[in-house]
């Protein structure tokens, strides 16, 4: 297992924000001309080479192939599928800047799985920050609410998000387990697998033809995907669940920025409270673990 880095751990977070909400955004635009299994394949597809490249240059490679653990590994790859699914629904109803919204459902119940399951026991200004993500998360979806009138599939999509935070917080929580046995990219390696081969199993069900740019676009959705959840995986072996719990909150600025300039979302004053309120949420639990603190220098 990795040893405890929160300060990498943040930068690997980072990128894997960028990676995984550049691929969010690539999938709404791509969800009106293919399928739910498309998006499935083709995400997890074209992301099995960067994960192996990514063990082929630790060395890792052979020992990725070998787990004394394959029913863990089955067990978070059916999970990562639901995840997965769920996810790309919510996208294809809603903006990426609310999908993402309701994603930030899941660190309040990986805290609380983390806290069952794993025996965590963060501090009180780590559950205030995570309550205060909650409360920015809240604002940012009281329009979508509260309207006059709902676009088609609103509820749909909130569905979908709600239920896709859920079962991620469990998906987490079996991911944290199994990096303190196998590498970190295997488990990146086993989901892809898995996950491809669940979106090849809807070909029966009709796939329809798809014209050269989402194509394209699906194929970006596969290495931003693989990268995103490789820096992402190695991510959580360096630090707590609740750490990273409360970090991912700033993932909402990138989501932001692709719906202003890429799909020309208006972003209101409900939105953008929301984002204030969801990064000073995220500073609060940083600090809450730690991660601001100057290493001991007590020599050894």
């Amino acid at each position: 297992m990795p040893a405890s880095n929160s300060r990498l751990a943040l930068l690997l977070a980072t990128c894997g924000l960028f990676c995984l909400i550049a691929m969010s955004t690539i999938i709404h635009a791509a969800a009106s001309s293919a399928t739910l299994g498309q998006l499935i394949f083709w995400r997890s597809a074209v992301a099995l080479p960067p994960i192996v490249i990514y063990l082929a240059l630790r060395g890792q490679l052979g020992v990725a192939l070998r787990t004394k653990r394959p029913g863990k590994h089955l067990l978070r790859g059916v999970l990562g599928c639901i995840v997965m699914g769920l996810n790309f629904t919510a996208l294809a109803y809603l903006s990426v800047s609310v999908a993402t919204a309701l994603s930030y459902l899941t660190p309040i119940l990986s805290m609380l799985a983390a806290i069952v399951i794993l025996r965590e026991r963060p501090s009180l200004i780590v559950v205030a920050g995570v309550a205060m993500g909650l409360a920015g998360v809240l604002l940012m979806l009281f329009p979508e609410l509260t309207g006059a009138e709902m676009r088609d599939g609103t509820l749909i999509g909130i569905a979908a998000g709600v239920g896709m935070a859920a079962t991620s917080a469990l998906s987490r929580v079996q991911v944290k387990d199994l990096t303190r046995t196998d590498p970190p990219a295997s488990i990146a390696l086993s989901f892809g697998v898995l996950s491809t081969l669940f979106g090849l199993a809807t070909l029966p069900f009709g796939w329809p033809e798809l014209h050269g740019q989402i194509q394209l676009l699906l194929v970006g959705a596969g290495i931003l995907g693989g990268l995103g959840h490789v820096f992402m995986t190695e991510a959580v072996a360096r630090a707590p669940v609740t750490l990273l719990a409360g970090y991912e909150y700033t993932g909402i600025l990138w989501a932001f920025m692709f719906d202003a300039v890429l799909l020309s979302v208006h972003l209101d004053i409900w939105t953008i409270a929301g984002a204030v309120v969801i990064v000073s949420a995220a500073l609060t639990v940083a600090y809450g673990q730690g991660a601001f603190r100057r290493p001991s220098t007590a020599s050894v």
